[in-house]
């Protein structure tokens, strides 16, 4: 068995995990920002190919104490990299340190490649690597003193899945979109609605989710390259991953935007992601939209403007006021509101029935969640 690491945006630790599990790999660790679980080789195609969520997947090549660069440069000397790393191959390293006594991060840097260059060396007989061929990148994540070496085996980070060349002024990553509409539980019989559509990629995710499309279909992965594992498991997984698609889903989801500029760009990302049937576009402001028939149920999933990247802060407390009042008409549906502002329930007049803490990037973030039916005065 194998170790592996898998990294996400802060907040989608459990979602990840549960991802995890449903390939049928053994959870081992979980802690900000990343997963470590037990799989094999096959499991490291899969992993990339069907996680919706993860950002990148790891190789974990060893862990050890490493108060000092003594221990680093030890430890990292111990480890087996020629298990993966051929004599003719690339393999920089980059990394962090937070809260340890060895801080800087280019004085780690320059100790962890010394201390593979040693292991290699020994290994192959060799003083120098001319480091021509297959990239390896090396990462090491110093964590309170402990020492992680890993080896990506994504290449670029996993939410750029392909579907989406351009964007809007403040894209939404695929990741994060992915948890927000699984978050709300996208379903057959309910329509999934984001009145902020912009590229499309929460109403891409959710129909994707839909389908059961293995958000990696069409891209490649670093690890693709690697002699040291077996070439097939790559076929493998896509030939499971096909199996796995839903062909006969019934899906409604509309994704409906002010700015008719990104409708088009989010029609050619869905057709890209191979949604197009599944998803309708279209121009409608979100203060102004109404069920399309008063017994039908619906979910709402929306990234509006923080004030931050698009519109001036108070444009949006204004604009969150009359969402608040919009909304509110849309009852018993439920709604789920990613936004940084700190006051937005406020401003939306109304208590969420859960908020749960997210980062767009580095915008920490909440995502508002309201379950319970408007009663009274407050459904206008």
């Amino acid at each position: 068995m194998i170790e592996l690491v898998a990294t996400c945006l802060f907040g989608l630790e459990k979602q990840l995990g549960e991802e995890i599990d449903a390939l049928g790999c053994k959870r081992l660790d979980t802690m900000d920002g990343r997963v470590t679980f037990l799989g094999n080789e096959a499991d490291i195609a899969r992993a990339n190919l069907r996680l919706r969520l993860a950002e990148r997947v790891f190789i974990r090549v060893g862990q050890f104490p490493a108060r000092s660069f003594t221990e680093l440069f030890d430890g990292v000397r111990a480890l087996s990299f020629e298990r993966y790393i051929g004599k003719n191959d690339a393999f920089p390293v980059k990394g962090h340190a937070i809260k340890s006594t060895l801080y800087s991060v280019p004085d780690c840097q320059s100790i962890v490649k010394k201390a593979v260059v040693e292991r290699l060396s020994a290994a192959y007989g060799l003083k120098w690597f001319p480091e021509q061929g297959t990239k390896y990148q090396i990462e090491f994540f110093i964590f309170k003193d402990i020492a992680t070496l890993m080896i990506d085996t994504s290449g670029v980070a996993l939410h750029k899945r392909g579907y989406r060349p351009a964007a809007g002024a403040a894209p939404l990553r695929e990741t994060l979109a992915a948890a927000m509409a699984l978050t709300a539980r996208p379903r057959e019989d309910t329509l999934f609605w984001d009145p902020f559509c912009g590229s499309g990629t929460i109403a891409i995710e959710a129909a994707m989710i839909l389908r059961n499309l293995a958000p990696g279909f069409g891209r490649r992965f670093a690890a693709m390259d690697f002699a040291s594992l077996d070439r097939g498991i790559w076929q493998r997984a896509a030939e499971e991953a096909r199996d796995l698609v839903r062909r006969d889903v019934h899906t409604e989801i509309w994704g409906s935007d002010i700015d008719e500029r990104v409708l088009a760009l989010a029609a050619e990302n869905a057709t890209r992601a191979g949604v197009e049937r599944c998803v309708r576009f279209f121009r409608a402001d979100a203060r102004e939209i109404r069920k399309p028939a008063p017994d039908r149920r619906g979910t709402v999933v929306c990234n509006p403007p923080y004030g931050e990247r698009m519109l001036e802060r108070a444009e949006a407390e204004t604009l969150y006021r009359e969402m608040g009042r919009a909304f509110a008409a849309l009852s018993p549906w439920q709604i789920y509101v990613l936004t940084s502002h700190e006051k937005f329930e406020m401003l939306y007049g109304r208590r969420a029935d859960k908020a749960r803490r997210l980062y767009n990037g580095m915008i920490p973030c909440n995502l508002y969640q309201y379950f319970r039916p408007v009663f009274g005065k407050d459904k206008k």
